[in-house]
């Protein structure tokens, strides 16, 4: 019984370990539109951003990249409580919108900005994370480029709740 006991303790605290050493964030965007954010830590220099919100309140609109934190070990000094970090990343976007005639968008994802971590589970970023590419008109629209991937939903402050 004490082995057992001694076993499941030993799991709980290595799964708290485990959990800790990938932190995350959950939060939104807020700009030329409303999106909801998870970021994803894999290590201290690289993370995983998930967006999924309206763009210019007239689609939605899904992007994930991936970015690099403080890349090229350039970081921004600060001696004071809390952490500043620049980033910069790369990955893809999918939308519908339905204004005009209606329009799905597939393009590549870019996104730089900066975020502060407050010394409690807080986080404030301002970052611009275009998504352009083609779009694809129905009922006669055609087929174009995402100029709108340039603002909608690109210029964003994000608060987010660190975990």
């Amino acid at each position: 019984m004490k082995k057992n006991l001694l076993l499941v303790a030993a799991m709980l605290l290595m799964s708290t370990v485990a959990a800790f050493a990938q932190p995350r964030a959950i939060g939104g965007r807020i700009g030329y539109g409303v999106e909801f954010s998870y970021q994803h830590s894999l290590g201290e220099s690289n993370m995983i951003n998930l967006d999924a919100g309206v763009p210019a309140f007239h689609g939605v609109e899904a992007a994930a990249t991936y970015d690099w934190i403080n890349p090229g070990g350039v970081t921004i000094p600060w001696d004071k409580k809390g952490e500043w970090n620049w980033f910069a990343g790369v990955g893809a976007g999918l939308g519908w919108y339905w204004g005009g005639n209606g329009a799905m968008s597939v393009g590549a994802a870019g996104r730089i900005g900066v975020e502060y971590n407050f010394w409690f589970p807080l986080q404030l970023s301002v970052d611009w994370r275009p998504v352009l590419g083609p779009y694809f008109g129905f009922n006669g629209g055609g087929v174009g480029f995402n100029v709108g991937g340039l603002y909608a939903g690109a210029i964003c402050l994000g608060v987010r709740y660190k975990f």
